[in-house]
Protein backbone atom coordinates (compact mmCIF):
# COMPACT_ATOMS: atom_id res chain seq x y z
CA UNK A 1 0.00 0.00 0.00
CA UNK A 2 1.26 3.33 -0.99
CA UNK A 3 2.37 5.66 1.94
CA UNK A 4 1.01 8.13 1.14
CA UNK A 5 -2.56 6.29 1.58
CA UNK A 6 -5.11 7.01 4.26
CA UNK A 7 -5.58 4.12 6.53
CA UNK A 8 -9.26 4.46 7.89
CA UNK A 9 -10.74 2.03 10.91
CA UNK A 10 -14.77 2.87 10.88
CA UNK A 11 -16.43 2.57 14.29
CA UNK A 12 -20.34 1.97 13.24
CA UNK A 13 -22.78 -0.58 14.44
CA UNK A 14 -25.43 0.64 11.59
CA UNK A 15 -25.00 -1.16 7.94
CA UNK A 16 -26.46 1.19 6.22
CA UNK A 17 -23.98 3.81 7.35
CA UNK A 18 -21.29 1.95 6.99
CA UNK A 19 -22.21 1.58 3.29
CA UNK A 20 -22.64 5.14 2.96
CA UNK A 21 -19.22 6.28 4.04
CA UNK A 22 -17.98 3.76 1.87
CA UNK A 23 -20.26 4.93 -1.05
CA UNK A 24 -18.94 8.79 0.09
CA UNK A 25 -14.97 7.75 -0.11
CA UNK A 26 -15.31 5.39 -2.82
CA UNK A 27 -14.74 7.83 -5.10
CA UNK A 28 -10.95 8.69 -3.48
CA UNK A 29 -8.35 5.61 -4.04
CA UNK A 30 -6.33 7.81 -1.65
CA UNK A 31 -8.57 6.87 0.77
CA UNK A 32 -8.94 3.09 2.28
CA UNK A 33 -10.98 1.99 4.99
CA UNK A 34 -9.15 -0.69 6.20
CA UNK A 35 -11.53 -2.30 9.31
CA UNK A 36 -14.96 -2.01 10.26
CA UNK A 37 -16.05 -2.56 13.51
CA UNK A 38 -19.12 -2.21 15.45
CA UNK A 39 -18.59 -1.87 19.11
CA UNK A 40 -15.72 -0.04 20.90
CA UNK A 41 -14.44 -2.88 23.03
CA UNK A 42 -14.06 -4.47 18.83
CA UNK A 43 -11.99 -0.94 17.97
CA UNK A 44 -10.19 -0.90 21.14
CA UNK A 45 -8.86 -4.41 20.68
CA UNK A 46 -7.95 -3.76 16.98
CA UNK A 47 -6.19 -0.91 17.66
CA UNK A 48 -3.95 -2.17 20.71
CA UNK A 49 -3.17 -5.23 18.62
CA UNK A 50 -2.35 -3.07 15.53
CA UNK A 51 -0.74 0.68 16.95
CA UNK A 52 0.73 3.46 14.28
CA UNK A 53 -1.91 1.60 11.24
CA UNK A 54 -4.94 3.78 11.45
CA UNK A 55 -4.37 7.38 10.83
CA UNK A 56 -8.11 8.03 11.18
CA UNK A 57 -10.80 6.73 12.69
CA UNK A 58 -14.85 7.34 12.06
CA UNK A 59 -16.68 6.73 14.67
CA UNK A 60 -20.21 6.80 15.34
CA UNK A 61 -20.77 8.85 18.61
CA UNK A 62 -24.01 6.71 19.70
CA UNK A 63 -22.96 3.16 19.44
CA UNK A 64 -23.91 0.10 20.48
CA UNK A 65 -22.24 -1.93 23.81
CA UNK A 66 -21.67 0.72 26.39
CA UNK A 67 -18.43 2.33 25.45
CA UNK A 68 -18.71 4.92 23.27
CA UNK A 69 -19.10 9.07 22.60
CA UNK A 70 -16.18 10.88 24.65
CA UNK A 71 -15.34 8.16 26.41
CA UNK A 72 -14.35 6.28 23.03
CA UNK A 73 -12.60 9.11 21.85
CA UNK A 74 -10.61 9.24 25.07
CA UNK A 75 -9.70 5.29 24.82
CA UNK A 76 -8.43 5.35 21.29
CA UNK A 77 -6.14 8.39 21.62
CA UNK A 78 -4.72 6.98 25.06
CA UNK A 79 -3.89 3.55 22.71
CA UNK A 80 -2.58 5.70 19.53
CA UNK A 81 -2.14 9.56 20.63
CA UNK A 82 -1.59 10.32 16.71
CA UNK A 83 -4.63 8.41 15.11
CA UNK A 84 -7.27 11.15 14.39
CA UNK A 85 -11.07 10.86 14.81
CA UNK A 86 -14.08 12.44 13.21
CA UNK A 87 -17.28 11.61 15.08
CA UNK A 88 -20.30 11.33 12.63
CA UNK A 89 -23.53 11.57 14.44
CA UNK A 90 -27.11 12.95 14.56
CA UNK A 91 -27.53 14.91 17.46
CA UNK A 92 -26.50 17.83 15.84
CA UNK A 93 -29.59 17.49 12.61
CA UNK A 94 -31.43 20.08 13.82
CA UNK A 95 -29.04 22.85 15.64
CA UNK A 96 -25.91 24.10 16.15
CA UNK A 97 -24.62 22.68 19.35
CA UNK A 98 -21.01 24.59 20.12
CA UNK A 99 -21.02 22.92 23.74
CA UNK A 100 -21.03 19.39 22.43
CA UNK A 101 -18.58 20.32 19.91
CA UNK A 102 -16.56 21.48 22.52
CA UNK A 103 -16.62 18.31 24.59
CA UNK A 104 -15.80 16.33 21.63
CA UNK A 105 -12.40 18.40 20.95
CA UNK A 106 -11.62 18.72 24.43
CA UNK A 107 -11.75 14.78 24.12
CA UNK A 108 -10.11 14.72 21.53
CA UNK A 109 -11.47 14.35 18.45
CA UNK A 110 -10.20 16.15 15.79
CA UNK A 111 -13.78 17.51 13.53
CA UNK A 112 -17.39 16.27 13.57
CA UNK A 113 -19.99 15.84 10.68
CA UNK A 114 -23.46 15.63 11.00
CA UNK A 115 -25.24 12.54 9.36
CA UNK A 116 -27.47 12.90 6.52
CA UNK A 117 -31.64 11.67 7.40
CA UNK A 118 -31.89 8.18 6.44
CA UNK A 119 -33.38 8.82 3.28
CA UNK A 120 -30.55 9.85 1.67
CA UNK A 121 -29.03 7.10 0.97
CA UNK A 122 -25.96 7.61 -1.55
CA UNK A 123 -23.57 9.56 1.60
CA UNK A 124 -23.20 10.11 5.07
CA UNK A 125 -22.66 13.91 4.58
CA UNK A 126 -21.64 16.25 2.11
CA UNK A 127 -19.19 14.65 0.00
CA UNK A 128 -16.48 16.98 -0.79
CA UNK A 129 -16.15 18.78 3.11
CA UNK A 130 -15.77 14.79 4.22
CA UNK A 131 -13.32 14.29 2.31
CA UNK A 132 -11.44 17.29 3.21
CA UNK A 133 -11.89 16.92 6.59
CA UNK A 134 -10.00 13.12 6.48
CA UNK A 135 -7.28 14.28 4.00
CA UNK A 136 -7.04 17.57 6.88
CA UNK A 137 -7.06 14.63 9.89
CA UNK A 138 -4.25 12.92 8.05
CA UNK A 139 -1.95 16.02 7.14
CA UNK A 140 -2.45 16.48 11.04
CA UNK A 141 -1.43 13.11 11.78
CA UNK A 142 1.77 13.50 9.59
CA UNK A 143 2.50 16.61 11.61
CA UNK A 144 2.25 15.26 14.68
CA UNK A 145 4.80 13.03 14.14
CA UNK A 146 7.15 14.69 12.47
CA UNK A 147 6.77 16.81 16.15
CA UNK A 148 6.99 13.65 18.24
CA UNK A 149 10.52 12.70 15.95
CA UNK A 150 12.00 16.16 16.53
CA UNK A 151 11.04 16.20 19.75
CA UNK A 152 12.57 12.40 20.99
CA UNK A 153 15.54 13.37 18.77
CA UNK A 154 15.92 16.40 21.17
CA UNK A 155 15.33 14.67 24.14
CA UNK A 156 17.88 11.95 22.85
CA UNK A 157 20.83 15.16 22.44
CA UNK A 158 19.52 15.82 25.90
CA UNK A 159 20.47 12.62 26.89
CA UNK A 160 23.79 12.67 25.24
CA UNK A 161 24.86 15.90 26.77
CA UNK A 162 23.85 14.61 30.16
CA UNK A 163 26.01 11.77 29.78
CA UNK A 164 29.15 13.79 28.24
CA UNK A 165 28.31 16.30 31.56
CA UNK A 166 28.77 13.41 33.82
CA UNK A 167 29.78 14.56 37.51
CA UNK A 168 32.32 11.96 38.58
CA UNK A 169 32.06 11.19 42.50
CA UNK A 170 30.11 9.52 45.30
CA UNK A 171 32.12 11.27 47.97
CA UNK A 172 29.45 12.85 50.42
CA UNK A 173 30.02 16.59 49.24
CA UNK A 174 28.96 14.96 45.77
CA UNK A 175 26.37 12.97 46.80
CA UNK A 176 24.74 16.20 48.04
CA UNK A 177 25.66 17.99 45.05
CA UNK A 178 23.95 15.66 43.08
CA UNK A 179 20.78 15.87 45.05
CA UNK A 180 20.69 19.88 44.84
CA UNK A 181 20.68 19.63 41.05
CA UNK A 182 17.79 17.18 40.96
CA UNK A 183 16.31 18.99 43.29
CA UNK A 184 16.63 22.86 41.72
CA UNK A 185 16.02 21.35 38.76
CA UNK A 186 12.49 21.18 39.25
CA UNK A 187 12.10 24.54 40.50
CA UNK A 188 12.23 27.36 38.14
CA UNK A 189 13.78 29.77 40.88
CA UNK A 190 17.31 31.58 40.56
CA UNK A 191 20.46 29.96 41.11
CA UNK A 192 24.28 31.14 42.59
CA UNK A 193 26.59 28.83 42.27
CA UNK A 194 29.42 29.29 45.00
CA UNK A 195 33.09 27.21 44.68
CA UNK A 196 36.72 28.29 43.49
CA UNK A 197 37.62 28.52 39.68
CA UNK A 198 38.31 24.90 38.43
CA UNK A 199 35.76 23.39 40.35
CA UNK A 200 33.11 22.59 37.64
CA UNK A 201 30.42 25.41 38.27
CA UNK A 202 29.38 25.40 34.63
CA UNK A 203 29.01 21.73 34.53
CA UNK A 204 26.84 22.11 37.47
CA UNK A 205 24.57 24.85 35.67
CA UNK A 206 25.06 22.69 32.85
CA UNK A 207 23.00 19.64 34.44
CA UNK A 208 20.17 21.97 36.40
CA UNK A 209 19.22 23.37 32.83
CA UNK A 210 19.13 19.96 31.09
CA UNK A 211 17.42 17.98 34.36
CA UNK A 212 15.07 20.79 33.95
CA UNK A 213 11.35 21.19 32.18
CA UNK A 214 13.55 24.03 30.20
CA UNK A 215 16.27 21.11 29.00
CA UNK A 216 14.87 21.45 24.91
CA UNK A 217 15.25 24.84 25.48
CA UNK A 218 18.57 27.00 25.08
CA UNK A 219 21.61 27.02 27.58
CA UNK A 220 23.04 30.13 26.91
CA UNK A 221 26.29 30.54 29.34
CA UNK A 222 28.51 33.75 29.44
CA UNK A 223 31.76 34.82 31.25
CA UNK A 224 30.74 38.25 32.66
CA UNK A 225 34.58 39.03 33.02
CA UNK A 226 35.18 38.15 29.70
CA UNK A 227 32.72 40.70 28.04
CA UNK A 228 33.77 44.44 27.82
CA UNK A 229 32.37 46.45 30.20
CA UNK A 230 31.20 48.97 27.67
CA UNK A 231 29.47 46.34 25.25
CA UNK A 232 27.80 44.24 28.17
CA UNK A 233 24.66 45.81 28.20
CA UNK A 234 24.18 45.34 23.81
CA UNK A 235 25.47 41.65 24.27
CA UNK A 236 23.15 40.82 26.77
CA UNK A 237 19.77 42.74 26.00
CA UNK A 238 20.30 43.50 22.46
CA UNK A 239 19.59 47.36 20.11
CA UNK A 240 18.32 48.14 17.22
CA UNK A 241 19.19 49.37 13.98
CA UNK A 242 20.46 52.96 13.89
CA UNK A 243 20.80 53.33 17.74
CA UNK A 244 23.91 54.33 17.36
CA UNK A 245 26.66 55.01 15.35
CA UNK A 246 27.86 51.41 14.13
CA UNK A 247 24.34 49.58 14.87
CA UNK A 248 23.46 49.08 10.73
CA UNK A 249 21.02 45.94 11.95
CA UNK A 250 19.24 45.13 14.53
CA UNK A 251 21.43 42.77 17.27
CA UNK A 252 19.24 40.11 19.28
CA UNK A 253 20.49 40.17 23.15
CA UNK A 254 21.50 36.84 24.86
CA UNK A 255 18.46 36.98 27.11
CA UNK A 256 16.88 37.23 23.95
CA UNK A 257 17.87 34.35 22.50
CA UNK A 258 17.76 32.09 25.69
CA UNK A 259 13.69 33.35 25.86
CA UNK A 260 12.06 29.94 27.78
CA UNK A 261 15.41 28.53 28.37
CA UNK A 262 18.60 29.43 30.84
CA UNK A 263 21.10 31.94 31.14
CA UNK A 264 24.43 31.22 33.08
CA UNK A 265 26.27 34.53 33.93
CA UNK A 266 29.40 32.58 35.21
CA UNK A 267 31.58 35.32 37.32
CA UNK A 268 28.78 37.12 38.21
CA UNK A 269 31.13 39.48 40.55
CA UNK A 270 32.09 41.10 37.32
CA UNK A 271 29.37 42.63 36.04
CA UNK A 272 29.18 46.03 35.74
CA UNK A 273 27.50 47.88 38.44
CA UNK A 274 26.10 50.34 35.59
CA UNK A 275 24.41 47.56 34.14
CA UNK A 276 23.28 46.08 37.06
CA UNK A 277 19.86 47.77 37.28
CA UNK A 278 18.57 46.50 34.12
CA UNK A 279 19.88 42.88 34.82
CA UNK A 280 17.35 43.51 37.96
CA UNK A 281 14.61 43.90 36.29
CA UNK A 282 14.69 40.40 34.28
CA UNK A 283 14.50 39.27 37.17
CA UNK A 284 11.96 40.78 38.99
CA UNK A 285 9.74 41.49 35.84
CA UNK A 286 11.26 39.25 33.14
CA UNK A 287 11.67 42.94 30.77
CA UNK A 288 14.32 44.00 29.09
CA UNK A 289 15.22 47.49 28.15
CA UNK A 290 16.62 46.87 24.48
CA UNK A 291 18.92 49.79 23.55
CA UNK A 292 16.61 51.90 20.64
CA UNK A 293 13.58 50.48 21.20
CA UNK A 294 11.09 52.63 23.22
CA UNK A 295 9.47 49.80 24.47
CA UNK A 296 10.68 47.20 26.29
CA UNK A 297 9.91 43.47 26.05
CA UNK A 298 9.14 40.40 27.87
CA UNK A 299 11.22 37.15 28.09
CA UNK A 300 10.65 34.00 30.12
CA UNK A 301 14.91 33.12 31.06
CA UNK A 302 15.60 31.43 34.33
CA UNK A 303 19.19 32.89 35.33
CA UNK A 304 21.90 30.86 36.93
CA UNK A 305 24.63 33.10 38.48
CA UNK A 306 28.41 31.71 39.68
CA UNK A 307 31.36 33.38 41.47
CA UNK A 308 34.46 32.36 42.86
CA UNK A 309 34.11 35.67 45.35
CA UNK A 310 32.25 36.52 48.12
CA UNK A 311 29.14 38.78 47.30
CA UNK A 312 27.91 38.96 50.86
CA UNK A 313 31.45 40.87 51.46
CA UNK A 314 31.02 42.82 47.70
CA UNK A 315 27.63 44.07 48.77
CA UNK A 316 29.21 45.11 52.30
CA UNK A 317 31.28 47.33 50.19
CA UNK A 318 28.98 48.96 47.65
CA UNK A 319 30.80 47.26 44.81
CA UNK A 320 27.45 44.96 43.89
CA UNK A 321 23.54 45.54 44.39
CA UNK A 322 22.17 43.99 47.45
CA UNK A 323 18.60 43.86 45.84
CA UNK A 324 20.30 42.31 42.62
CA UNK A 325 22.55 39.41 45.06
CA UNK A 326 18.70 38.51 46.42
CA UNK A 327 17.02 37.79 43.56
CA UNK A 328 20.42 36.17 42.29
CA UNK A 329 20.54 33.99 45.68
CA UNK A 330 17.17 32.73 45.66
CA UNK A 331 19.25 28.86 45.99
CA UNK A 332 22.34 28.44 46.57
CA UNK A 333 24.75 25.26 45.74
CA UNK A 334 28.20 25.36 46.75
CA UNK A 335 30.66 23.04 44.43
CA UNK A 336 33.08 21.45 46.43
CA UNK A 337 37.29 21.77 45.74
CA UNK A 338 39.23 18.78 45.12
CA UNK A 339 40.97 18.65 48.23
CA UNK A 340 37.70 18.70 49.97
CA UNK A 341 36.98 15.41 48.30
CA UNK A 342 40.08 13.34 47.80
CA UNK A 343 38.31 10.34 47.85
CA UNK A 344 36.97 11.04 44.06
CA UNK A 345 40.15 11.78 42.71
CA UNK A 346 40.94 7.90 41.82
CA UNK A 347 37.64 8.06 39.84
CA UNK A 348 38.23 11.47 38.22
CA UNK A 349 41.75 10.53 37.01
CA UNK A 350 40.50 7.12 35.61
CA UNK A 351 36.95 8.48 34.19
CA UNK A 352 39.35 11.55 32.14
CA UNK A 353 42.24 8.44 31.04
CA UNK A 354 39.26 6.45 29.25
CA UNK A 355 37.90 9.35 27.85
CA UNK A 356 40.69 11.16 26.74
CA UNK A 357 42.42 8.13 25.42
CA UNK A 358 39.20 7.25 23.28
CA UNK A 359 39.65 10.91 21.99
CA UNK A 360 43.29 9.91 20.95
CA UNK A 361 41.82 6.23 19.45
CA UNK A 362 44.17 4.56 22.29
CA UNK A 363 43.83 1.81 24.83
CA UNK A 364 43.59 3.49 28.17
CA UNK A 365 47.23 3.21 30.43
CA UNK A 366 47.21 1.23 33.79
CA UNK A 367 48.32 3.61 36.99
CA UNK A 368 50.67 2.89 39.38
CA UNK A 369 49.35 2.95 42.68
CA UNK A 370 52.13 5.18 43.57
CA UNK A 371 51.87 7.52 41.07
CA UNK A 372 47.95 7.36 42.05
CA UNK A 373 49.29 8.30 45.88
CA UNK A 374 50.84 11.32 44.43
CA UNK A 375 47.64 12.43 42.42
CA UNK A 376 45.39 11.94 45.77
CA UNK A 377 47.92 13.90 48.01
CA UNK A 378 48.39 16.84 45.58
CA UNK A 379 47.01 20.10 46.77
CA UNK A 380 45.17 20.64 42.96
CA UNK A 381 45.18 24.33 43.78
CA UNK A 382 43.25 24.26 40.09
CA UNK A 383 40.67 21.78 41.19
CA UNK A 384 39.44 19.48 38.84
CA UNK A 385 40.36 21.67 35.55
CA UNK A 386 43.97 21.21 36.21
CA UNK A 387 43.24 17.55 37.27
CA UNK A 388 41.98 17.39 33.60
CA UNK A 389 45.12 19.05 32.32
CA UNK A 390 47.65 16.87 33.87
CA UNK A 391 45.69 13.57 32.87
CA UNK A 392 46.47 14.90 29.16
CA UNK A 393 49.91 15.49 29.66
CA UNK A 394 50.38 11.84 31.70
CA UNK A 395 48.74 10.26 28.08
CA UNK A 396 51.57 12.00 26.19
CA UNK A 397 54.39 11.00 28.68
CA UNK A 398 52.87 7.68 29.14
CA UNK A 399 51.78 4.51 26.73
CA UNK A 400 51.08 1.44 28.87
CA UNK A 401 51.74 2.00 32.95
CA UNK A 402 51.73 5.53 34.18
CA UNK A 403 54.70 5.90 37.04
CA UNK A 404 55.51 8.24 39.93
CA UNK A 405 58.19 9.96 37.57
CA UNK A 406 55.61 10.58 34.79
CA UNK A 407 52.94 11.85 37.33
CA UNK A 408 55.77 14.61 38.71
CA UNK A 409 56.56 15.56 35.29
CA UNK A 410 53.01 15.92 34.36
CA UNK A 411 52.43 18.20 37.06
CA UNK A 412 55.53 20.05 35.94
CA UNK A 413 58.27 22.32 37.95
CA UNK A 414 56.40 24.28 40.93
CA UNK A 415 56.91 27.56 42.54
CA UNK A 416 57.66 27.85 45.71
CA UNK A 417 57.00 31.68 46.45
CA UNK A 418 56.80 34.75 44.04
CA UNK A 419 56.43 36.65 47.02
CA UNK A 420 59.74 35.58 47.85
CA UNK A 421 61.66 35.49 44.92
CA UNK A 422 62.77 32.29 45.13
CA UNK A 423 63.27 30.89 41.90
CA UNK A 424 62.50 27.41 40.26
CA UNK A 425 63.75 24.06 41.63
CA UNK A 426 65.69 22.19 38.87
CA UNK A 427 65.87 18.47 38.41
CA UNK A 428 68.26 16.82 35.78
CA UNK A 429 66.61 13.77 36.28
CA UNK A 430 63.36 15.35 35.29
CA UNK A 431 64.18 17.86 32.15
CA UNK A 432 60.80 19.53 31.29
CA UNK A 433 60.79 21.43 27.69
CA UNK A 434 61.39 25.06 27.83
CA UNK A 435 57.61 25.73 26.70
CA UNK A 436 56.20 23.93 29.28
CA UNK A 437 58.09 25.47 31.92
CA UNK A 438 57.00 29.01 30.02
CA UNK A 439 53.36 27.85 30.41
CA UNK A 440 54.18 26.76 33.90
CA UNK A 441 55.63 30.08 34.76
CA UNK A 442 52.90 31.81 32.90
CA UNK A 443 49.81 30.09 34.21
CA UNK A 444 51.48 30.39 38.23
CA UNK A 445 52.07 34.60 37.62
CA UNK A 446 48.68 34.78 36.76
CA UNK A 447 47.21 32.69 39.28
CA UNK A 448 49.32 35.01 41.44
CA UNK A 449 48.53 38.26 40.37
CA UNK A 450 44.52 37.46 40.15
CA UNK A 451 44.79 36.24 43.75
CA UNK A 452 45.77 39.90 44.73
CA UNK A 453 43.07 41.69 42.79
CA UNK A 454 39.20 42.03 43.32
CA UNK A 455 38.37 41.49 39.73
CA UNK A 456 39.33 39.99 36.48
CA UNK A 457 39.20 43.33 35.38
CA UNK A 458 42.00 44.61 38.02
CA UNK A 459 44.63 41.64 37.34
CA UNK A 460 44.11 41.80 33.34
CA UNK A 461 45.42 45.67 34.09
CA UNK A 462 48.00 44.75 35.99
CA UNK A 463 49.32 42.23 33.64
CA UNK A 464 48.92 44.94 30.55
CA UNK A 465 46.38 42.86 28.95
CA UNK A 466 42.85 43.80 27.44
CA UNK A 467 40.48 41.74 29.28
CA UNK A 468 39.00 39.64 26.66
CA UNK A 469 42.86 38.68 26.25
CA UNK A 470 43.17 37.71 29.92
CA UNK A 471 40.37 35.62 29.46
CA UNK A 472 41.26 34.13 26.73
CA UNK A 473 45.16 33.86 27.81
CA UNK A 474 43.46 32.25 31.21
CA UNK A 475 41.33 29.80 29.61
CA UNK A 476 44.14 28.36 27.38
CA UNK A 477 46.15 27.96 30.68
CA UNK A 478 43.34 26.15 32.50
CA UNK A 479 42.56 28.85 35.09
CA UNK A 480 39.06 29.39 33.80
Amino acid sequence: MNKNTIKVLVIEDEEFDVRRIRNTVKPYEKINISDVVSSGADALKLLSNNKNTYDVVIMDFQIAGGLMGEELIRAVKKISPQTQIIVITKMTIHQTDFAFANRLIQAGAFWFCTKYPGDIESYIYQPTDFILSIVNAFEKKQLELQHLDSRQKLAKNVQDILASKIIIGESPAIVKLKQQIQQYAQTNASVLIYGKSGTGKELVATNIHYLSNRSLENFIPINCGSIPRDLIESELFGFEKGSFTGAQDSHPGLFERANHGTIFLDEISEFPLSAQSKLLRVLQDGQIDKIGRKQSYTVDVRVISATNKDLEKMVADKEFREDLFYRLNVLQIYVPALEERREDIPELVKYYLTRYSADMGRIPPEIDSEAMELLVNYSWPGNVRELQNVVQRLLFLTREVITPDAVVSAMGIKMVSIEHHQPYQFSKEHVVPLKEIETNFRKEYIRFVRSHCKTDAEAAQKLGLAPPNYFRISKELGLK
